[in-house]
């Protein structure tokens, strides 16, 4: 599968802005889908997951409340909406899909298949 991530940008804090990750080659809901962020000077860690068939979703604590991922099948499409953004919220953020749920908290770039990162930046 390949993904094609977007919707990054410049936003004041408190501010929303709607990440997509548009899959081709295989249906997005047959994988499990991953939104992962890396700050500068700082690892990569799992913003939000969805598993396979779209029915269980997982927030890490800081993003919980704010955050909503999802999966479009019309488009196959994810999304994570984020809501309420806040200024360390600002890192590149990647999709990721692979076929092992289990594998996707620690998913690193050898493994599944990456969109690019896009940039998301929010002002105080």
């Amino acid at each position: 599968v390949q993904l094609q991530a977007s919707g990054g940008g410049l936003v004041q804090a408190g501010g929303s802005l709607r990440l997509s990750c548009a899959a081709s080659g295989r249906t997005l809901s047959t994988l499990a889908v991953g939104w992962f962020r890396q700050a500068p000077g700082k690892e990569r860690e799992l913003v939000s997951a969805i598993n396979r068939g779209g029915t269980i979703t997982h927030y890490a604590e800081s993003v919980e409340g704010r955050f909503t991922i999802s999966i479009d099948s019309a488009t196959n499409t994810a999304y994570l909406q984020m809501n309420s953004l806040k200024p360390e919220d600002s890192a590149v953020y990647y999709c990721a899909a692979d076929e092992l749920e289990s594998r996707i908290p620690l998913l690193t770039p050898a493994q599944g298949s990456w969109g690019q990162g896009t940039q998301v930046t929010v002002s105080s």
